[in-house]
């Protein structure tokens, strides 16, 4: 049975008891502790804790999950994965554990022909908890199971809860025991290859309090409302019907694995380590297919950074099985034509993904000529002091420098033998996430806010009544002020923290449109608004400096947004649709938005593309923008279910969240035509103006595109209108002429450049000279010692070369830097490292252990630079204790 027929299977089956099919959530995650679905109960989970009214009382879903915790032991066995898909069936306060234990018997044991799965009945096997003699009872009565096959077990197998103080409960689970040739008799607890585990039922009646871990809290009661949550996994029932060793051979999986095998001219089964680099293949090739059609693309941070890692380790592991040429294109069309029966938009969007995987291998291909050249050398270096620790500096080279993940250093190192200071990288790694952070920690100064707070908040008031389409004003109520310690009873003049009101007008931070500013003002405080953002469904929080009097819990204020501030949010965002429209219009339908960010004035777009666009390109869709400005094309929002939205044509951003009734914002009509929650104007030609200012590279196959809007587009055009008057009035040249003058500036430049560093070589060529002829003899090595204002390198190069080629001989050349401090190059001839000398060790012999490189040239630095002729002093000294 395929796959698709198993997901359609247990879709069905569950319809047909009442169960409404919710489709699969996207991958990317809004949970901000979660980067992606890991589980088939997390979109639920609102409904599960009692946050959210369920919309329905029982539910069934195929949900996509993906698991990156052990991602390094994919492949080294048959049980890790990182995609997989989970079948669950959901009962929110509506049947338990009788009608769950019948409904998965039932479905799992029917006869193929009657729309089950046909599974033989004397080979499963479950487990329950150990207190649970309710279940064991009705796993006896409705699937006359003999106690033998019914297993109890503890709290660590067979108690769920989500680790924190919640729902909780005793779980049951199936096995199906494939035979002797997987393992040892003797049911679950003693071999769990054998017997595999297909389906979770998890009975949610307790409330568990705080405590740590899997056991040790205390269950305060039972819940008000009981509910049932299931999991089957997906791949676990097709590896039991399709009679797969596991799930890397079944339907979905084994074709992927299966041309892996073929480029690289592999067997698969013949060899351990092989196997376990063509599972790596046929796992992450699936799991990057789906990341990327659900708009997570390759990048340095999180999720990105989760899909460049997978990416480059599936690309990696088919050059170390032999294959030098770009694998993806060949694999990745493989994954697609698994997944499409289940999955049509992996097809649809194929263009779009494969691009943005095409192009992450051939930035990963270049990465690894590079890095791997580096990692060798300084691995080489290690062993040849008699070490074992790559140093933290070096592996944080590899990952700033030449975007080498630090698991990819980890890998290769161990393979040669190598540790790497992983404390040192982390380390330094952490210095640069903090500066980087260091201005959004000064625009959010308001500090972190704890979401148990805000979760009081909204328990005792309610959602925010939130105006922000409808007007620019509202009375207000101040319902709590919150700083970084907790509630506050108010807020004094000059400090800042964050607002609940029960009704606002303020646009929250969201879909790429930055939050409005405004001010709160009342009786007697006037408080400016810096930021709004929406830290829990329904609930928006301002954060404010109060200005002037006492901002007090229980005051009512009149909350204002600047409507200047807006109306330049509403152009910039509209002016992002007609952009992210235009582009499509101008490249095609691949040119699809993957992020975006748009305030008063500006907008900025990503889109996956392979290489720069060009004069002609760019000039081209910035034309066709402004086109639709001036044909002021009507601006009209719209409600609607999800289904119709997608009916009529709407685009739906990667990374966002859509509900049940989404909001379609259209500008002519179909020509943009997508859902969105931002503000917009009423009519194109509100925006004004769209000026391209900069198209960009911002990763492996992205790129960017950044606009001034309004305003201040024509004020950017009025600059640089006046820079090229001024730029012809220096040159004496008309306008038209300024390309070609600069041109022939240019030109002369790099002339005079050539001619200087012509003349720089040839005046070091012969001071090379003539030091090679002053060279003096310690011990039988020809050393030269010498400062210069030039390249040390360079001609500590030059005067080796200079030197008699039949005897041991060395130059070690200084010079000083910009900032105070001195270098130090040694070149060795070959006659010196064959009598045993080394570059590298004289360099860290002379400075302390700095510096570095290869026994026939090595650097260093960082000795002060009035201590740089001492330091060459001491190197005859080195060789005398040599000698």
């Amino acid at each position: 049975m395929r796959t698709a027929d198993i997901r359609s299977r247990f879709l069905d089956f569950f319809a047909a008891r009442g169960h409404t099919v919710v489709p699969s959530a996207p991958l990317p995650t809004p949970d901000p502790t979660l980067l992606f679905v890991n589980a088939g109960m997390v979109p639920f989970k609102p409904y599960l804790t009692g946050e959210a009214a369920p919309p329905w009382p029982r539910a069934t879903s195929v949900q996509k999950c993906v698991r990156t915790l052990d991602i390094e032991e994919v492949g080294k066995t048959t049980r890790h994965g990182s995609f997989f898909q989970m079948n669950g069936n959901f009962s929110f306060g509506d049947y338990f554990k009788e009608e769950a234990i019948s409904h998965a018997w039932e479905l799992s044991t029917s006869p193929v022909a009657d729309g089950g799965y046909g599974l033989d009945t004397e080979r499963i096997w479950v487990t329950v908890h150990h207190s649970d003699d309710e279940a064991a009872a009705i796993w006896r009565r409705v699937a006359g199971l003999p106690e033998e096959r019914i297993v109890r077990r503890g709290d660590e197998d067979n108690f769920w809860s989500m680790g924190v103080p919640g729902p909780c409960g005793p779980c049951s689970e199936l096995y199906y025991d494939r035979g002797p040739a997987y393992g040892r008799a003797g049911g679950p607890a003693v071999d769990e290859d054998r017997y595999m585990e297909f389906w979770n039922l998890v009975f949610m009646q307790y409330e568990r309090g705080e405590g740590p871990g899997k056991t040790g809290y205390p269950i305060l009661g039972e819940l008000p409302r009981r509910n049932i949550d299931t999991g089957m996994g997906l791949e676990r029932m097709a590896t039991l019907l399709q009679d797969a060793g596991s799930f890397y051979e079944i339907d979905e999986t084994r074709p992927v694995l299966d041309r892996a095998a073929e480029l690289t001219g592999v067997r698969y089964g013949a060899d351990h380590r092989a196997d376990v680099r063509l599972r790596v293949v046929a796992d992450h090739v699936r799991t990057a297919l789906m990341l990327l059609a659900d708009g997570t693309a390759p990048g340095n941070e999180g999720r990105g950074y989760v899909l460049r890692r997978i990416l480059r380790r599936a690309v990696r592991s088919v050059r170390l099985l032999g294959y030098e040429d770009p694998a993806l294109p060949e694999l990745l069309p493989a994954a697609r034509d698994c997944m499409t029966a289940g999955y049509p938009e992996v097809a649809e969007d194929f263009a779009r993904i494969s691009q943005q995987a095409y192009a992450e291998e051939d930035a990963f291909r270049a990465t690894l000529r590079q890095g791997t050249t580096v990692l060798d050398t300084a691995v080489a270096e290690v062993k040849a002091e008699g070490g074992h620790l790559l140093p933290g500096p070096k592996a944080f080279l590899l990952h700033d420098t030449y975007g080498f993940p630090i698991d990819l250093t980890l890998e290769m190192a161990e393979e040669q033998g190598v540790e790497v200071d992983r404390e040192g990288f982390t380390a330094l790694m952490a210095e640069q996430r903090e500066r980087a952070r260091a201005d959004a920690r000064a625009r959010k100064s308001g500090g972190a806010l704890d979401t148990g707070a805000l979760r009081t908040v909204l328990d005792a008031h309610g959602p925010t009544d939130w105006r922000a389409y409808d007007t620019l004003t509202t009375d207000s109520r101040v319902l709590a002020v919150l700083g970084p310690t907790g509630p506050l009873p108010s807020l004094a003049a000059g400090r800042i923290a964050s607002v609940v009101l029960d009704r606002t007008p303020f646009y929250a931070e969201s879909g790429g449109q930055d939050s409005d500013a405004g001010a709160l003002t009342g009786a007697s405080v006037e408080a400016e608004v810096l930021d709004v953002q929406r830290p829990l469904p329904g609930l928006v929080v301002h954060q404010v400096r109060v200005t002037s009097g006492e901002l007090v819990v229980g005051d009512t204020v009149r909350a204002a947004v600047d409507p200047e501030w807006r109306l330049g949010a509403r152009q910039a965002h509209s002016g992002t649709h007609v952009l992210h429209a235009a582009l499509r219009q101008v490249l095609g339908p691949t040119a699809l938005q993957s992020g975006s960010y748009n305030r008063p004035g500006y907008l900025r777009l990503d889109f996956p593309w392979r290489g720069a666009l060009g004069p002609a390109a760019r000039s081209e869709i910035e034309e066709a923008a402004n086109r639709a400005l001036r044909r002021d094309l009507p601006v009209d929002v719209r409600w609607m279910s999800l289904p119709e939205a997608k009916e009529l044509g709407a685009l739906a951003l990667f990374g966002e969240t859509y509900g049940e009734r989404v909001r379609v914002v259209e500008i002519g009509g179909a020509w943009s035509r997508e859902l969105c929650g931002g503000t917009h104007v009423e009519h194109a030609a509100q925006i004004g103006l769209v000026a391209l200012t900069s198209e960009t590279s911002v990763g492996a196959g992205m790129r960017r595109l950044e606009a001034a809007v309004g305003f201040e587009g024509f004020g950017y055009l009025a600059r640089e209108r006046d820079l090229v008057t001024r730029l012809a009035e220096q040159l004496q040249a008309p306008r038209a002429q300024l390309p070609e003058r600069v041109a022939g500036l240019l030109d002369r430049l790099k002339a005079a450049d050539q001619r200087a560093e012509e003349l720089r070589r040839r005046t070091a060529l012969a001071r090379a000279t003539e030091l090679a002829a002053a060279a003096t003899d310690v011990h039988g090595t020809l050393v030269v010692t010498a400062t210069t204002d030039g390249d040390a390198r360079a001609l500590a190069l030059a005067t080796r070369d200079h030197l008699p080629a039949h005897r041991p001989g060395l130059a070690a050349i200084g010079a000083t830097t910009d900032g105070g401090r001195a270098v130090l190059a040694v070149a060795l001839n070959g006659a010196a490292t064959a009598a045993g000398l080394s570059a590298a060790t004289l360099v860290k012999s002379l400075l302390g252990g700095r510096g570095g490189g290869t026994a026939e040239v090595a650097q260093g630095g960082g000795v002060p630079a009035d201590s740089l002729r001492t330091t060459l002093d001491a190197l005859p000294a080195l060789l005398t204790v040599r000698g």
